[in-house]
């Protein structure tokens, strides 16, 4: 069973994720794409979900899931009762509706160790302030042809050229000690 304060939690802890009203029902976004909408009551919630999967997803729990409106219809977008909903559940059908409307090098930020989505929540933000704690005092960086090594060095490049989430991070005492970017070729 979840709340819409749960749902809350998850998506905004989510990089670029923010939460606004409309109409008096809250809604969260990415860029101007909603990704979850709650009721009047916040005891549903809608969220993107692909067209071609929905009926399943009823067909598999109709005392959960529901289609929306007739007018939505033409929308990927599925509705659900939260108080059926569990948390494991909620996380994964929320952190799937933000995968529809994000970037795919940032798919896999929510399954990295803690602190690696924050830690790119802020560097995306431009909050290197915020971000200086989540990193280790002798992290090492790599990013394509780019190897570093120090926080202060790392965070002087950042500010100076950004850089592209990490594909892979290790965490020594809660803090990225290492930050790896590997270029893939496709």
């Amino acid at each position: 069973m979840t709340d819409a304060d749960a749902v809350r939690r998850v998506g905004l802890a989510l990089p670029r994720s923010y939460e606004v009203q409309v109409r008096g029902r809250w809604k969260l976004r990415v860029g101007q794409i909603v990704y979850v909408a709650f009721s009047h009551d916040e005891t549903e919630m809608g969220f993107g979900f692909p067209k071609a999967e929905r009926d399943g997803l009823v067909a598999s729990n109709p005392e959960t899931f529901y289609l929306p409106g007739e007018s939505d219809l033409r929308y990927q977008w599925v509705c659900a009762h939260l108080d059926r909903l569990d948390t494991a559940e909620m996380r994964e059908l929320v952190t799937d509706a933000w995968r529809m409307c994000t970037p795919k090098m940032l798919h896999d930020l929510p399954e990295m160790r803690e602190p690696a989505m924050a830690a790119y929540g802020f560097l995306d933000a431009g909050e290197y302030g915020e971000l200086r704690p989540l990193l280790h005092p002798y992290l090492h960086f790599e990013d394509g042809a780019v190897s570093l090594r120090g926080r202060t060095k790392v965070l002087d490049h950042l500010r100076a050229h950004g850089a592209r989430p990490p594909t892979d991070v290790e965490v020594r005492d809660g803090q990225i000690y290492r930050w790896t970017r590997r270029v893939t070729e496709n």
